[in-house]
């Protein structure tokens, strides 16, 4: 009995990861759409400038404003990392924060953050300028095609 039960934990343990690894992937995602959004609504409500600030290598996105006091910080969930900030700033480098500024009355930046877990798993919200809002895209992996 005993045997059987540990046989089936075997065999349902990698669907069970792969599937709580995907869970992971949406919220970060839906996480980080939501985090944009609310950095729009701010410029566009308060009609006062907005810094984006995203750490790469921490996982980490920050906001910052004139409003002494104002900051808001997203940290991705373990597995979760951002694999990159496009567009990408030519002889950039990764491993420094790459600064965004949202002004009140300007056109929204174009960029996007692409996210990956340790599936090779890829989801990127792209801030589209003609709106101001945040998309989530499914990204095919290149292993995939």
């Amino acid at each position: 009995m005993v045997a059987i039960v540990a046989l089936i934990a075997g065999i349902s343990y990698p669907s069970a990861t792969a599937a709580l690894e995907n869970v992971r992937m949406v919220s970060a995602g839906d996480s980080v759409a939501t985090f944009l959004n609310g950095a729009m609504n701010r410029v566009d409500r308060r009609h006062e400038p907005v810094e984006l600030v995203i750490a790469q290598q921490e996982g980490l996105l920050k906001l910052y404003s004139n409003e002494p006091g104002f900051t808001r910080e997203l940290r991705l969930p373990d597995g979760v990392t951002i694999e990159s900030v496009l567009p990408e700033l030519a002889g950039g480098d990764n491993g420094q924060p790459r600064r965004v500024l949202f002004i009140p009355g300007a056109t929204v930046p174009g960029i996007a953050i692409q996210l990956t877990n340790r599936r090779n798993a890829h989801r990127r919200i792209r801030l589209d300028p003609m709106t101001g809002f945040p998309r989530v895209e499914n990204i095919e992996s290149p292993e995939a095609k």
